[in-house]
């Protein structure tokens, strides 16, 4: 059984990250990821998300893949090994994957573009 996000240390929001992203998927749904990269690795993150079961459940699989990861480490995460990693994923799901991934990607392009 899935944990409830209530229950998942990784959800919520973040006061002061050092960098975050929130990105709109083509459903609707949204996710929100908040980094603590400390000496270029990603100590902390959390994810945040009110959409479906299948979102809740990507975001949380990317923020658990960096969570300790260098930022390098972390822009290798991709979409099919998110979806390779929850077989119960449905196809109508797998979009979901890389909406997490890419508000990832934005997120971590923040921190990369910081002057």
């Amino acid at each position: 059984m899935e944990d409830s996000p209530a229950a998942d240390p990784l959800f919520g929001r973040m006061n002061a990250p050092t960098a975050a992203a929130v990105l709109r998927g083509i459903c609707g749904d949204e996710i929100e990821f908040y980094l603590i990269i400390t000496d270029g690795a990603v100590e902390d993150v959390r994810y945040y998300t009110d959409g479906c079961e299948h979102t809740r459940r990507c975001a949380q699989a990317v923020a658990r893949a960096v969570k300790g990861r260098s930022v390098h480490e972390a822009l290798g995460v991709n979409p099919r090994e998110i979806i390779d990693g929850d077989p119960s994923l449905s196809q109508d799901g797998r979009h979901c994957a890389i909406l997490a991934v890419s508000t990832l990607y934005r997120a971590l392009a923040d921190y990369l573009l910081m002057p």
